[in-house]
């Protein structure tokens, strides 16, 4: 864990720092598709991600969910950081992608390291940041990009993240984060296959 803390924050946090969240933090080791935030749930820490990747999205009242955005190591989440310091219910629901390890921050410290370290501060604000950004441009997706751009750019960014041209999901699965049907996905994805950019296998994606 420490060799791990130090090689993702260790250029972002000075030494004292990095002590403090060794001496508190509590580390979690979590398989793929556990759920680790569901809406309505109070949070009390906030996760820095040791590495693998987590699916922040966004449900509907029909229980229909969209993907806002994905953390990756190195990250955290700015829709914890806002429960935390409101001691506000979850709006999000938050999933593991991949298997993740991350070390969670009790919300006290978060308020105290605010105040005590100025690269705490920055490093709060950047993620606040990063994420708007990125919940800016998954609007832009969808609200300007055809169903085909945004299933492209949903595949370029799992092989981002995943870093393989093989991608295990289902339809379904894509389906649910697009928020969009099963049968629109597999028709385009069969559409994306005769275009030669993908073959589709039984159980995953491969990217050509």
């Amino acid at each position: 864990m420490i060799q791990e803390l130090k090689e993702n924050y260790g250029l972002l946090f000075e030494p004292e720092l990095i002590n403090e969240i060794i001496r508190v933090a509590t580390l979690m080791e979590v398989p793929e598709g556990k759920d680790l935030m569901r809406p309505g749930q109070y949070i009390k820490s906030m996760p820095l991600l040791l590495n693998g990747s987590i699916k922040i999205m966004r449900p509907d009242k029909d229980g229909e969910e969209l993907l806002l955005y994905h953390l990756e190591k190195g990250d955290t989440c700015a829709m914890t950081m806002t429960c935390c310091m409101g001691h506000t219910r979850s709006e999000i629901h938050a999933v593991t992608e991949t298997p993740a390890k991350l070390l969670m921050i009790p919300v006290g410290k978060m308020e105290e390291w605010s105040g005590k370290y100025k690269t705490w501060r920055n490093f709060v604000f950047n993620s606040y940041h990063d994420r708007i950004i990125e919940m800016l441009e998954s609007i832009d997706n969808i609200a300007f990009n055809n169903m085909d751009e945004r299933i492209d750019n949903y595949i370029n960014d799992k092989i981002n993240i995943i870093n393989s041209k093989h991608i295990y999901t289902t339809h379904k699965e894509i389906a649910n984060d697009l928020h969009t049907s099963r049968v629109v996905v597999s028709r385009l994805l069969k559409k994306m296959e005769n275009n030669k950019k993908i073959k589709l296998h039984r159980s995953f994606i491969e990217v050509l």
